[in-house]
């Protein structure tokens, strides 16, 4: 299946271009496991039993089972407020009644496969089951991954999922600027704009471009509007010492927090993060949203059950419930763009007024793995000598 959202537009009004990536070569590993097949068993024909009604039998009963028996699920860097996790970890706790525990809800995606590594032999509560990283973290560290194939596996971009199970897309939105108006009315509606000496001392990275993939990926979408492309992110490392250098670059990882008090009046953002942020505040402060006319960016996140994970049988039922339509359109209601919206969209499952909270991302393109890959590798090793700034402080 080709992964072209344009076609999402043109049926819901709300999405932009996306370029399809081809997968990396798949490496030589065992055959993922699947999920419990969905077809029902009936009685044969012409048995004693065969006029009696069959029995419904749930193909998810044993791994349910399975998963409840394990008592907990681990997760890690879930944001009550990103992509509606709040109400995603609910809706999985309420259905299966299976606890979940959230560490370090903060943490980028260098600190996830980190947490992995950091406790492969760790049976206890700090070894995340799953994690949810940016998209050249999964290719990068697919042999920390348990290959696991969901029921929906299908209906799953070929371009948004790993060929062997080890990671699969969840869902993505675009670089945005988000702006406290209280603190700055004017805000930025374009990559240029962010040398201005009105921001002075107001530019902000959600994040460490060293390490945080929202940070590393602002860098790269700056670098399209800066004479730069989806091969050459220099160009954005490039920029963002010209921000630097005008004083307009505040070393701090901003937040909803640092937001709102005015340490960060302008912050680099997913567009669901700054959508779920805006409804947040209800206007106190009023926060603007705002994609930018050029250098339009889309970042793809993706998800991975640890090859170490205390409780596999509920990573695999969480994996389930994510990539269920109830699991899609929670991530939707959070302004996040659900990487089977097409395949919903065909089957009528999206109500209207979901669709219509997605922003325009109209010209939006996505790097390949092969060039997100390179330009992380540049980025993250770039950023002190290029820019400078070494030391970003990590608000607590």
């Amino acid at each position: 299946m080709e992964f072209d959202p344009t076609k999402q537009r043109a049926r819901a009004r709300a999405l932009g271009l996306i370029a399809a990536a081809g997968l990396l070569a798949a490496a030589c590993t065992p055959a993922a496991s699947t999920a419990p097949s969905a077809a029902t068993p009936t009685e044969a024909a012409g048995s004693p039993a065969a006029s009696e009604p069959a029995a419904s039998v749930d193909p998810m009963a044993d791994l349910i089972a399975a998963a409840q028996a394990e008592g907990m699920l681990t997760t890690i860097a879930l944001p009550d407020d990103w992509c509606n996790y709040a109400g995603v970890i609910q809706g999985f706790k309420d259905k299966y009644n299976v606890p979940v525990t959230v560490l370090d809800p903060g943490a980028s995606s260098g600190v996830e496969i980190e947490a992995i590594k950091a406790n492969m032999n760790n049976p206890g509560p700090q070894a995340p089951d799953v994690v949810d990283v940016g998209f050249s973290f999964g290719e990068d560290n697919k042999d920390l991954f348990l290959p696991y194939k969901v029921a929906t596996w299908d209906t799953i971009p070929e371009a948004a999922k790993s060929a062997d199970g080890n990671w699969y897309g969840d869902y993505y939105g675009v670089m945005s600027f988000e702006t406290n108006t209280a603190i700055q009315p004017d805000p930025p509606k374009d990559w240029s704009d962010l040398t201005d000496p009105k921001y002075k001392g107001q530019i902000a990275l959600d994040g460490d471009p060293r390490a945080s993939n929202q940070a590393i990926q602002a860098v790269y979408a700056s670098a399209l509007a800066n004479g730069g492309s989806l091969d050459n992110a220099q160009p954005g490392l490039d920029f963002w010492k010209q921000i630097v250098d005008a004083d307009n670059f505040v070393p701090v990882d901003a937040n909803p927090g640092t937001i709102v008090q005015g340490a960060t009046p302008v912050a680099m953002r997913w567009s669901y993060n700054g959508l779920a942020h805006r409804d947040a505040t209800a206007g106190n402060p009023l926060i603007d949203v705002t994609i930018p006319a050029s250098g339009r960016f889309g970042g793809v996140y993706v998800q991975a059950i640890s090859k170490y994970a205390p409780h596999p049988n509920a990573a695999k039922l969480w994996m389930e419930y994510l990539y269920s339509d109830e699991g899609q359109l929670l991530w939707l209601k959070g302004y996040c763009n659900p990487i089977r919206y097409e395949d919903m969209v065909k089957r009528n499952v999206v109500p209207a007024d979901l669709a219509a909270r997605l922003p325009d991302t109209t010209g939006a393109v996505f790097p390949t793995p092969a060039q997100l890959a390179a330009a992380t590798k540049l980025i993250t090793e770039g950023w002190d000598k290029t820019t400078g700034a070494t030391e970003i402080t990590i608000p607590k």
